[in-house]
């Protein structure tokens, strides 16, 4: 079967809420019924197939050919097959997806992988602020799977993390890992200031010393780390780094002692 492929007819006319095109939810579904699925978010109400041409059948792979700042919720909640999105995308890319792997090739707007508890995303170009990060009124935000960002990440990624690996690869802007309650931050590129400002727990790896740290935060020396030395192989082993981030020598900060205190930052020597 060919990969049920979505092409983009022109630039949407208002924001798309395109969380009910993902396999689990199209299972099912005759062509004509897809159509007729509104995704528009306005007084115009647009379908399916006023916004897209489709082909395919195979709902297991599916493709967005096109992109739009304004496609919003693409992969929520998805839990299984693949979605690939040929441009960018809008806001709460992957938003609760529990399975699956979801490609970007171009951007992402804020909020990508908000409350994701399982699967891959991996997001070519750069994405917005509070990438895997909670919406507002919620209390944690990313909570397991693996969020790969080739580009740059807005300020407060990984605010009030959970669970999982968020890897950043040409910088981050400032808080990242701001309120981080556990999981695994890795930035190369650089990152803003006060990374890991309010964390109680996890881990943020850098590839270089950053701008500031929260003065709450207390140098621990240079450890042998066995976790890094793993994490490293792994990050290569998966093809999301070509080489080591840190090194066999590392600077590693504790905190944030002004709450529970009990996580790191660390990088090169």
């Amino acid at each position: 079967m060919k990969a049920l492929t979505f092409t983009l007819v022109a630039e949407p006319r208002e924001r798309l809420d395109l969380s009910p095109l993902t396999p689990e939810r199209l299972a099912g579904l005759e062509k004509p019924e897809i159509a007729k699925i509104r995704i528009g978010q306005s007084k115009r109400a647009s379908t399916v197939g006023d916004i897209f041409r489709f082909a395919g059948s195979d709902v297991q792979d599916i493709v967005f050919d096109g992109g739009s700042s304004r496609l919003d919720r693409v992969a929520e909640g998805m839990s299984e097959g693949t979605i690939r999105v040929i441009g960018d995308v809008g806001a709460q890319l992957g938003r609760g997806m529990r399975g699956g792997a979801v490609t970007v090739e171009g951007k992402a707007g804020p909020h990508a992988g908000s409350g994701m508890r399982g699967g891959r995303i991996e997001i070519g170009g750069n994405a917005g602020d509070h990438l895997g990060g909670p919406l507002a009124g919620e209390l944690a935000g990313m909570n397991g799977g693996i969020l790969v960002v080739r580009g740059k990440a807005g300020a407060f990624a990984g605010d009030r993390m959970r669970r999982g690996l968020i890897a950043v690869l040409r910088g981050a802007g400032d808080h990242a890992g701001c309120r981080m309650i556990a999981g695994t931050i890795v930035i190369a590129g650089g990152t803003g200031e006060m990374p890991g400002y309010l964390m109680r727990r996890g881990s943020i790896l850098l590839d270089r010393a950053p701008k500031s740290l929260s003065p709450s935060f207390v140098e621990c020396g240079a450890p042998d780390s066995v976790f890094a030395a793993l994490l490293d192989r792994q990050l290569i082993a998966e093809g999301i780094l070509k080489r080591q981030l840190l090194g066999r020598e590392q600077h590693r900060f504790g905190g944030d002692n002004a709450v529970l205190g009990l996580g790191e930052i660390m990088f090169p020597r």
